[in-house]
């Protein structure tokens, strides 16, 4: 038997694995790493996350990244060198977290990697019948195993394609096998770059399950205060939006995009909703001498009132449930308090913290759940094509040598 297959045998064998899951989103701020000890498989899935960090990413990394990232055209040489640098790049911060930690590279079964989604592209979307979904993601895994050692398992998105699916979002899975409770109804609500929701029924019935994109989260708001408020890098506590006042005719061009009135389930990206969306509503709707805080004010207003439209239309069709909520977006307070306020039927937005999972780590984390699925599952169906939620193993596994 082949050295490394041997190896994932006796990892899969294990009464637990450790696993290292890597989570790099669209807002580009860094690095999310979750240590995780993952017992058991599939709905017996238990996790225990040892350590997290973030590690920020440098100014040279977001300017990298920012010229090809969701952009039509782009320099593919810049692209071809991308894809390896990330990989060496993310085995490095792998690497002095485990020297942080204390931890050896051997005591790790596997790093799962998500990479860095640079365009993401359904059908929906594009509209060229030839083609189906698309999604892109660079941060070539062979380099990340080889930098550490340890056996990567990444490019998750394709197999969510191949069988069916749109590659996003990918969060349900994990939501599934780990936050599903025979209490109450749940939705998981995760406020990124693009926000999405995942349902989960107390009845534990797969079939029941949906997960969809809602729209933007931070992605405009991030990429507005990076462009009018350098060095800042995000809205602090609301303070800028705090200060504006939101403009009902800009909000309204804002909201015109036939994506919100598609049924779930539904995918987006920065591709869709960036400063070129909000430019282009400031256009339609005469605003384009409108003071800089109250554009920020009305975007806040804007990802809230998305998010709380597609909360709303859940709670017509689902009855009682409760709101656990993740990302960047809970650190914007004035964004919460919109959320709420559209919402009459959700009393409170709780963060997954009370589930066991740090908000922030929450992606992460289930990505090293895919990643033990991939390992040791498969022994239990899940899955609604009709739903955009096909059943099926992800993970394409490199050898660290």
């Amino acid at each position: 038997m082949n050295k490394h297959i041997e190896k994932l045998y006796n990892s899969a064998k294990k009464p637990s694995r450790l696993v290292i899951g890597l989570m790099s989103g669209t807002s580009l701020d860094g690095l999310d790493v979750a240590l995780c000890k993952i017992e058991g498989q599939g709905s017996d899935t238990k996790v225990e996350v040892l350590e997290f960090t973030t590690v920020d990413y440098t100014q040279n990394y977001k300017s990298k990244i920012k010229s090809v990232f969701a952009k039509r055209q782009v320099d593919l040489q810049q692209v071809t060198l991308l894809h390896p640098w990330v990989g060496v790049l993310h085995g490095q911060m792998v690497n002095q977290c485990l020297a942080d930690w204390g931890v050896n590279a051997s005591e790790i079964d596997a790093i799962a990697s998500h990479g860095q989604t640079i365009y993401h592209c359904p059908l929906r979307q594009h509209g060229l019948p030839e083609f189906g979904n698309a999604t892109l993601q660079i941060g070539d895994a062979d380099h990340l195993a080889v930098t550490t050692g340890i056996t990567t398992l990444g490019d998750f998105r394709q197999k969510h394609i191949a069988a069916g699916g749109e590659g996003a979002p990918l969060a349900v899975y994990g939501d599934y096998l780990f936050f599903t409770s025979r209490q109450e109804n749940r939705i998981l609500l995760n406020m990124g770059g693009i926000a999405n929701l995942t349902y989960l029924p107390k009845t534990a019935d797969s079939s029941a399950v949906f997960s969809s994109d809602t729209g933007p989260g931070n992605t405009i708001m991030d990429a507005f205060v990076q462009q009018h408020f350098a060095p800042l890098q995000y809205d602090k506590d609301s303070a800028i939006a705090r200060q504006g006042t939101v403009h009902s005719g800009l909000l309204s061009a804002l909201l015109e995009h036939e994506f919100f009135t598609l049924n779930f389930p539904k995918t987006t990206g920065p591709e869709v909703f960036n400063l070129g969306y909000l430019a282009a509503a400031q256009q339609r709707s005469s605003t384009q001498e409108l003071g800089l805080e109250d554009v920020l004010a009305t975007l806040n207003v804007f990802s809230a009132t998305t998010i709380a439209n597609a909360l709303n239309n859940a709670a017509a069709e689902l009855g009682e449930f409760n709101v656990y909520a993740s990302g960047g977006g809970i650190h914007n307070p004035l964004l919460m308090e919109h959320i709420l306020n559209l919402c009459p039927r959700v009393s409170e937005v709780r963060d997954t913290s009370e589930l066991g999972i740090h908000p922030d780590a929450k992606e992460a984390v289930l990505f090293a759940i895919l990643a033990n699925e991939c390992l040791v599952g498969g022994q239990q169906a899940f899955g609604n094509i009709e739903q955009g939620i096909p059943n099926v193993t992800m993970g394409k596994i490199s050898f660290a040598d």
